[in-house]
């Protein structure tokens, strides 16, 4: 264990540690101050927004990025996008309206910026000591809470898959985090690796800025176009929910038929029925395969010297290979064992996706994959979160009955399909919804009399 000051902890109280100042983090704030919680939020970088926010040091922005899901279905539900915005927000945007929704709420003087946590250790109990370390090159400080929440996200510690030969490789190689400046594709000849959404947005900005593109896939994915029947596509499917099994499938079909045809045609096979597992969105894509512009290969067999050889046989020469290979959840500040990870891999086993299964007073908001916009699912997360640690002390009949209802919807917990490591965080987001709505009105219900 890390040695620090051994000077005495200073008590928060009943406050609660909020860890990030993204949107996950600004929506906890929110949450647990209109419930009436005492909140200091840490941000290791300086200012607020984190991924969206391109000067934060951490931020995986690559050139161009824009939602992937629609406004409609990724704005806030207690502070929604301007009405003139278009559909699919920029990233300039999103940072615009994250920076809005903390003036509005008035949640920056709540948050410490230049602050990183570096240990997280239980004491007494359910309480936590924190130990901040401030960017300035001050003394660390040591402060204790009533529960801690963990809001860092999971798209800011790169993915690096290893290739036989890619040590020696004499071109260049860059993580998509690392592709700040289009003009970095200018006249180059490009290989993306990665089929993913910021893959496939990667190829299509190659398409346009580059000598010449190429894709390498592993696996075939469903291509979601961004609109579908003249409305934004996840929009568009959402609307169906509420039909019966049958009809819904039914109209789903209908909807992607076409867009099933035209990535068949382009050779855009997928594995597995539609929304087994999160599809690709991308309405660019499959016209610069189809005008030749982005040629489609399989996966990377090995790397060697300038060349690149691919599983099918074929090779290409490229002078820039960007890995667009996503991310790894990472927990540098808590104990592992604390959010139930175990062996090698890096992800948790959350109850409910949220809560520690060793710690009451421990959760993560913000660490799923839902298909649609995940900022509605962390508004209702946090807000479930708030009313639990107000629950638990106050009413230990109805914080025992949430506790049963939290495993009861862990145990029942289904997620798509997917086998790559992007789809372990997948979550349906309507039977996820519903879910968090099952433990809100447990926490909600009246004790009986």
């Amino acid at each position: 264990m890390q040695e620090y000051s051994s000077q005495a902890a200073y008590d928060r109280g009943e406050a609660v540690c909020v860890i990030g100042a993204g949107a996950a983090g600004l929506i906890a704030v929110k949450n647990l101050r209109e419930n009436g919680f005492e909140v200091d939020c840490y941000e290791r970088d300086t200012v607020l927004g984190g991924l969206w926010n391109p000067q934060n040091q951490h931020s995986p922005l690559y050139p161009n990025t824009h939602l992937v899901t629609s406004r409609s279905q990724t704005e806030i539900p207690d502070f929604p996008m301007p009405d003139d915005w278009p559909d699919y927000p920029s990233s300039a945007q999103m940072l615009t309206y994250l920076t809005a929704y903390a003036k509005h709420f008035g949640l920056s003087e709540h948050i410490w910026y230049g602050s990183e946590i570096s240990h997280v250790e239980p004491v007494e109990g359910s309480r936590f000591e924190v130990v901040v370390k401030p960017a300035a090159g001050n003394a660390a400080r040591r402060l204790r809470y009533a529960a801690v929440i963990i809001a860092t996200g999971h798209h800011w510690s790169p993915n690096l898959p290893s290739y036989p030969g890619l040590d020696q490789f004499r071109g260049t190689v860059l993580h998509s985090s690392q592709l700040k400046d289009p003009s970095r594709l200018r006249g180059k000849h490009v290989l993306v690796i990665g089929g993913g959404n910021s893959g496939t947005d990667i190829a299509c900005e190659a398409a346009v800025n580059a000598a010449s593109c190429t894709h390498s896939v592993r696996r075939g994915s469903w291509h979601l176009p961004k609109y579908l029947g003249g409305e934004p596509g996840d929009y568009a499917l959402a609307r169906l929910a509420a039909r019966p099994k049958f009809l819904r499938r039914f109209l789903t079909d209908r909807l992607l038929k076409g867009p099933a045809s035209l990535a068949a045609r382009m050779g855009v096979v997928a594995e597995g029925k539609p929304f087994e597992e999160e599809p690709v969105r991308n309405g660019r894509y499959m016209e610069h395969v189809g005008d030749g512009s982005i040629r489609r290969r399989g996966e990377v067999a090995r790397f060697d010297g300038f060349d690149v050889a691919f599983a099918d046989g074929t090779e290409m020469r490229p002078d820039l290979v960007v890995l667009a290979t996503g991310y790894r959840p990472k927990f540098t500040s808590v104990d592992p064992k604390l959010l139930g990870i175990q062996d090698e891999s890096p992800y948790p086993n959350l109850y409910a996706r949220m809560f520690s299964p060793k710690m009451e007073t421990l959760a993560v908001a913000g660490l799923v994959e839902p298909g649609v916009g995940v900022l509605p699912i962390v508004h209702w997360q946090t807000h479930a979160i708030a009313h639990w640690l107000l629950v638990r002390k106050s009413d230990p009949e109805r914080a025992a009955n949430f506790r049963i209802q939290v495993r009861t919807e862990a145990e029942q917990d289904t997620a798509p399909a997917g086998t790559s490591p992007r789809h372990r965080l997948a979550v349906d987001a309507g039977t996820y919804l519903a879910s968090l709505g099952r433990i809100i009105d447990t926490l909600e219900q009246e004790p009986a009399k």
